[in-house]
């Protein structure tokens, strides 16, 4: 899969970059089902909200093979190597969760601002590709961005501890503001199998979500090879070690894995 000139050019420009329905309903509904069990287990790689609802689920393409098949799908990574010119690895992989009616916030903050200061990564040459699980509405939490403000480079932040079960090097309200007049905000929504990415310096975050509606979406970092972090202070199932680059899978093989059980009970 190859991005067009435009969506190129777009990208370069707003720091960010909307494909809808890219995966298959039959594709998500699988993924969704294999999320929830993730969810339910009891695992350190499993955080949770304060409320004792799933937060984020880390690593899940090294021990579920659904997540492990889409952390190698070519819908995924050919974009991102097209962009970066040069194979990429996995640098993070997690399933965030907003759940129902308790999802938290995430403050605002630069993703590359994280990889930075507690991974040792070089250059701001990874990026975050969301797949949407379950339909992102204006209503239940969606990710707000800040068109362009991946050109105002690496900003000062602070290091949150206690606003949620998640630490992140957040940006002070001046900040935000300042970048908001200049951009603006946009909150990408759609149906489930929709993927945005976005440059990891763009400035980002998104309010609690107390609907009915859970919104699930996965996250992979994605990092040049060349970039690999030096000093990594995470555990490794949140950084990982391993700078192999990726080798695609079949662009069907989601689709096979998803029918196999049925196929085996016919």
């Amino acid at each position: 899969m190859k991005l067009t000139q435009e969506q190129v050019e777009f990208f370069h420009r707003e720091g960010w970059l909307f494909l809808p329905e890219l995966f298959s309903q039959e594709e998500v509904d699988f993924l969704a089902r294999e999320a929830v069990s993730i969810y339910d287990a009891n695992r350190p790689e499993v955080w949770r909200e304060k409320s004792g609802a799933p937060r984020t689920a880390f690593a899940a393409h090294l021990y579920n093979e659904a997540f492990g098949t889409l952390g190698a799908h070519p819908r995924m990574i050919d974009p991102i190597e097209q962009l970066f010119g040069e194979k990429v690895y996995m640098h993070q992989f997690k399933i965030n969760a907003k759940a129902a009616f308790t999802g938290d916030v995430w403050q605002w903050h630069q993703d590359y601002g994280t990889w930075k200061r507690d991974d040792g990564m070089p250059e701001p040459r990874a990026m975050n590709i969301a797949i949407f699980l379950d339909e992102v509405m204006p209503i239940n939490g969606p990710l707000m961005l800040v068109p362009q403000s991946q050109t105002a480079g690496d900003l000062k932040a602070s290091h949150d501890l206690e606003t949620t079960s998640y630490p992140l090097w957040t940006l002070d309200e001046e900040t935000v503001t300042r970048l908001v007049k200049q951009g603006g905000i946009v909150a990408p929504t759609g149906k489930p199998g929709g993927m945005l990415m976005f440059h990891g310096n763009l400035v980002h975050g998104s309010s609690g979500n107390i609907t009915p509606y859970p919104r699930k979406i996965v996250y992979l970092t994605l990092n040049a090879v060349s970039n690999y972090i030096r000093t990594p202070t995470r555990p490794d199932y949140i950084a990982h070690r391993d700078f192999t680059p990726i080798q695609t899978v079949a662009d069907d093989a989601l689709l096979r894995l998803a029918r196999a059980p049925r196929q085996a009970a016919e």
